[in-house]
């Protein structure tokens, strides 16, 4: 018998939900690696910012308001 399950005089110590019932025999209480799983999906989320960025300072209109900035600013010396 697995010293995890429980015999029918023994009560559950918690009380069983529908994600509990999907994976018998997981230890819910177990966090190892979810603080790794959320660097990864900040991570996921700055690279996607990212590439939104890019392909908004590639277009034209931004490289023109990028090139009168730096213009206007070495133009006050």
């Amino acid at each position: 018998m697995n010293p995890s399950s429980t015999t029918e005089t023994e009560a559950p110590t918690t009380a069983p939900t529908a994600d509990r019932d999907a994976a018998p025999g997981l230890d819910w209480s177990d966090e190892t690696g979810a603080q790794t799983a959320e660097y990864g999906i900040v991570t996921l989320a700055a690279v996607g910012f990212a590439g939104v960025l890019a392909v908004v300072l590639a277009g034209t209109d931004v490289k023109g308001l990028l090139l009168d900035i730096v213009k206007n600013a070495l133009s006050f010396g």
